[in-house]
């Protein structure tokens, strides 16, 4: 018998209650209770130690940008290559070719990210 009725749903409300509860207690309670000293060297933004200089705005040239997403893009493609690995002998043949096509299609891509000259670091 399955059968869905309000009080099937008590332990998870009541445990959603109490969470929410807990945040809303402990947000007030530091608030209470935490310190209240306002200065400029505890307003100054703190970055792992290291003294804050300048302007955060500074340019930073898109070839790192353009790196990174090439990274995430290309790790996230290979990343399809372990189940197949796993696999591979029961998929035989047919998953052989598909895998070929993969990397056909992703060697591809490389090559013309090469051709282009986007990996190429001397040329600005």
């Amino acid at each position: 018998m399955n059968s869905n009725l309000p009080q099937d749903f008590q332990p998870i409300l009541i445990q959603f209650l109490l969470a929410i509860g807990f945040v809303v207690f402990t947000i007030i309670i530091t608030h209470v209770l935490g310190p209240r000293l306002k200065n400029k060297r505890k307003e100054d933004p703190f970055e792992c130690g290291i003294e804050s200089v300048g302007d955060a705005r500074t340019p930073i040239s898109v070839r790192y940008f353009l790196i990174a997403i090439l990274f995430v893009l290309f790790d996230v493609e290979i990343i399809f290559m372990y189940p197949w690995a796993v696999n591979f002998k029961s998929l035989g043949w047919f998953g052989f070719m598909e895998m070929l096509f993969f990397v056909t299609f992703l060697m591809a891509g490389f090559y013309y990210i090469v051709k282009k000259g986007v990996l190429d670091w001397e040329k600005e």
